[in-house]
């Protein structure tokens, strides 16, 4: 890992002990870098009624806006296992709305081997914000 996924990789390792998962029992973290070279992270936060949770790349998201950050240059999501942790269809769709199709994203399961991808690779053929301009 070069230096910035480590970062990345330590910022979403630590929110995710933080992470509030007593249904799933899958803890996520979720890290991101923005624009204004700060990183910002989060946690997926389950609910008794489970369309109410919040997923780790959509808690990362939102502190980086309330922030006041605009864009996302990386992506670091990490997760239990062996096998990659990857966004689900909805956090690629707010991944998509402040960040480039090119913007390296990094997925671990914390005991295997990470996927280095592109959201554009995650989320092919995607609708985003220029469609509306």
């Amino acid at each position: 890992m070069d230096s910035v996924d480590q970062a990345l990789f330590e910022a979403a390792q630590k929110v995710r002990a933080n992470a509030h998962v007593p249904y799933s029992k899958f803890a996520v973290g979720a890290a991101v870098l923005a624009d204004d070279g700060k990183i910002y992270a989060g946690c997926n936060v389950e609910n008794a009624a489970y369309p109410q949770g919040c997923c780790a790349e959509a808690s990362a998201i939102s502190q980086m806006v309330g922030q006041g950050a605009k864009r996302i240059t990386r992506v670091f999501v990490v997760g239990p296992g062996t096998k990659p942790v990857t966004p689900c269809g909805g956090c690629r769709q707010r991944l998509r709305e402040f960040a480039a199709l090119d913007v390296p994203i990094t997925c671990l399961g914390e005991d295997g081997a990470p996927l280095h991808t592109t959201l554009g690779a995650l989320l092919p053929h995607s609708f985003g914000p220029e469609f509306l301009l």
